[in-house]
């Protein structure tokens, strides 16, 4: 079984972490795939690196294992973060359009109503990124935090983005590729030490956020605390909703009435982030200043009506 981390070479933000990550003591060049991407192995680490858009790569992980032989446990990008407030900041996600129509078109990559498995490591790793970030004084600099889930590539894999933001002034930073470089490295092990974020343990608590904005400050409130695990993360707009029928009352509305890919989003994320968790216990985490009391009450009865457990905050430590 070997490790995906994934690079591309049109992005700074992508490969300045790739090259500071390949500094390191270790590496033997590796096979190539098609289209000229290149490799390098450490231990079970395969780093790919590319010259495409991050986002479009589809199924790598299943073109790897075709190709080479070897069977992918898990997937790790690297990538640029854009925001519009512009601010310095190294996030961590998992992946998914899960809202979109089949007709939709996703903007950045995916397939319209799909989730990847999150990876495992997305908790843990946050919380060692941010560890690592303060050491190296990028902290309160740069912000570290988690993003919701969002855009592709399409991966058959746990899978999990890494990113620089927020600007090209940012994405080249050294200090930050560095912490990146950092984190790849103590996370996976490759210094002699011990794996994290390794899920091996089952009957433990899975977070599956629930409303909330792009950077899901409630849930990150949670996923701080050690020992708190995190699948998929479902913002606002991710949980589209339509109106009632005229004469219906909102607060009294069964998630039945109330249309819209909410409900396939939730189910789809809740199935992905329960099969990256194998013997774990998968709890909604809802933000719920984040929905008013008719939309509440429906996602509320949606969960119960399928065996969805909703966990209070102090549930999930």
């Amino acid at each position: 079984m070997v490790i995906l981390v994934v690079a591309t070479t049109v992005n700074p933000a992508s490969i300045g972490p790739a090259s500071a990550f390949l500094s390191m003591p270790g590496w033997s060049p590796g096979p190539s795939l098609e289209e000229g991407i290149e490799s390098f192995s450490n231990g079970e680490v395969r780093l790919l690196k590319h010259e495409k858009s991050i986002v479009r790569e589809d199924d790598l992980d299943l073109r790897w294992e075709a190709a080479i032989g070897e069977r992918v446990s898990e997937v790790i990008f690297l990538s640029r973060h854009t925001a519009v407030s512009s601010r310095p900041a190294l996030t961590v996600h998992p992946i998914g359009v899960p809202h979109l129509k089949d007709d939709e078109m996703p903007p950045q990559g995916g397939r319209p109503g799909w989730a990847a498995q999150p990876n495992p490591r997305i908790g843990p790793w946050l919380r060692l990124l941010k560890q690592i970030a303060t050491d190296q004084g990028l902290v309160p600099e740069f912000e570290i935090t988690l993003e919701a889930t969002h855009h592709g590539p399409v991966t058959n894999k746990p899978t999990m983005f890494l990113e620089i933001g927020s600007t090209e002034e940012y994405w080249g930073r050294q200090d930050a590729a560095q912490a990146i470089a950092l984190l790849l490295w103590q996370g996976l092990g490759l210094g002699g030490s011990t794996q994290v974020g390794t899920w091996n343990r089952g009957n433990e608590k899975v977070l599956l956020g629930i409303g909330g904005g792009h950077y899901a400050p409630r849930h990150m409130d949670i996923v701080l605390k050690d020992g708190v695990w995190v699948g998929h993360l479902l913002s606002g707009y991710s949980l589209p909703m339509e109106e009632p029928a005229k004469g219906n009352s909102k607060s009294n509305s069964s998630s039945q009435e109330i249309n819209g890919m909410w409900k396939h989003a939730i189910q789809v994320s809740y199935e992905a982030t329960k099969s990256a968790f194998p013997g774990g216990e998968v709890m909604a985490h809802l933000d719920h200043k984040s929905f008013k009391g008719w939309q509440k009450n429906v996602i509320t009865n949606f969960l119960t009506e399928h065996n969805i457990k909703i966990g209070k905050p102090s549930d999930f430590f």
